[in-house]
């Protein structure tokens, strides 16, 4: 049994946006309520608030007149803005993340969480709606071969997109089979040019969704540059901006997601190299082709699949070098720079295309890693 998500598009009444409106604002409200709070008792004493205290809080503040309009937001949605305060210091604290900051009213994140607790969350395929509290039933769109969630649902999380698209994901408790073990092992090198360069030989080209696109967005934000601010042309301008970068992030993560479904399916061990994508980032002129890669969702996407369907997934470190080793006889070329494509190994004379090559010692590598864990 693992937890995962499935995600509907909403179709909300006028009344229902309203209410959806209102509850991501109350849950904003909250979390830059207790975070400034936080901030200040810890400058003042140099102590910091736990989630009880939070909670005990937000009851009192409920009974204050001048607020009491959080009163008409879900309950679960602001308990959660809470428990996702109280995970962001831990986060900052353990070095996982930044210090936590403000949300912003108008930022392209606006989304809440509620609890499923005594049926309060539903779900009817046969009549294509959702059940949610505060809001009643909500239309949903959904394919044919949905008959009913494969388990007890957890929690749902509304969203809704820069575009102005809704969205419910829903987590439940679902069942996933365990895929037949094979003997097949695969290491895989990311690149630009190519994504992903395998021990096998196979060469997955790029894609660059975001590069195809880039004139179209151009266009689009020109057009949303020479409207005049607060006008209802701004607003449709922006929506296709919105549109087309929903669009290229769809095209992406669909990409992502066949490709990483059939590495895992076909290979029994998966040996990845963990790359530091912040820091790379950083080179101004590979930038934008690394973001459009999407390398850090790929790993993540390959290590939870492997996890889910009896897959070993193994990741090594990011400074071992994987271009530079002969992948017959071990030599180090110290000489080789990024340009070079292909060399020749001075020890054993074998001619290496370099990214094959460097899939084959991130095999090897992988495979090493995992003799001695046993």
């Amino acid at each position: 049994m693992v937890q995962k998500a499935y995600e509907f598009r909403l179709y909300p009444t006028g009344e229902q946006k309203l209410q959806i409106g209102k509850t991501i604002g109350c849950s904003r409200y909250i979390f830059n309520c207790f975070l400034a709070k936080s901030i200040e008792l810890y400058a003042a004493e140099k102590k910091s608030l736990t989630y009880g205290q939070c909670s005990a809080m937000l009851t009192g503040m409920k009974q204050d007149v001048e607020i009491s309009w959080l009163k008409e937001a879900d309950k679960f949605a602001l308990q959660n803005s809470l428990k996702d305060l109280a995970k962001a210091y831990t986060n900052f604290f353990e070095g996982r993340a930044k210090f936590p900051h403000f949300k912003k009213k108008h930022g392209p994140k606006r989304s809440y969480r509620t609890n499923y607790t005594n049926g309060n969350i539903q779900v009817n395929f046969d009549c294509h709606a959702i059940k949610l509290p505060k809001l009643s039933w909500v239309a949903l769109r959904c394919s044919k071969k949905w008959t009913a969630l494969p388990g007890k649902i957890i929690n749902v999380t509304v969203r809704q997109s820069p575009s102005g698209k809704y969205f419910a994901s829903v987590l439940c408790d679902a069942d996933v089979q365990i895929y037949v073990s094979v003997a097949a092992k695969v290491g895989i090198d990311l690149g630009l040019k190519e994504f992903a360069i395998t021990s096998s030989g196979e060469h997955v080209p790029s894609p660059k969704f975001f590069r195809e696109s880039q004139r179209k967005l151009a266009k689009l934000q020109r057009a949303l540059s020479r409207t005049e601010k607060g006008s209802n042309n701004r607003t449709k301008a922006r929506i296709k901006v919105a549109r087309q970068y929903e669009r290229i992030t769809n095209q992406r993560n669909d990409f992502l997601h066949k490709y990483s479904h059939k590495v895992v399916s076909e290979n029994q061990v998966i040996v990845l190299e963990g790359l530091r994508v912040r820091n790379m980032i950083k080179n101004r002129r590979l930038a934008k082709s690394i973001q459009d890669a999407g390398w850090s969702r790929f790993r993540e996407f390959v290590e939870y699949k492997a996890r889910w369907y009896g897959r070993t997934y193994v990741e090594i470190d990011t400074f071992f070098p994987s271009s530079k080793l002969c992948s017959v006889c071990g030599t180090k070329n110290r000489m080789l720079t990024l340009d070079i494509r292909s060399w020749q190994c001075p020890t054993c004379r074998t001619v290496h295309d370099r990214d094959e090559n460097a899939s084959r010692n991130i095999l090897n590598e992988g495979l090493r890693l995992l003799s001695e864990a046993v």
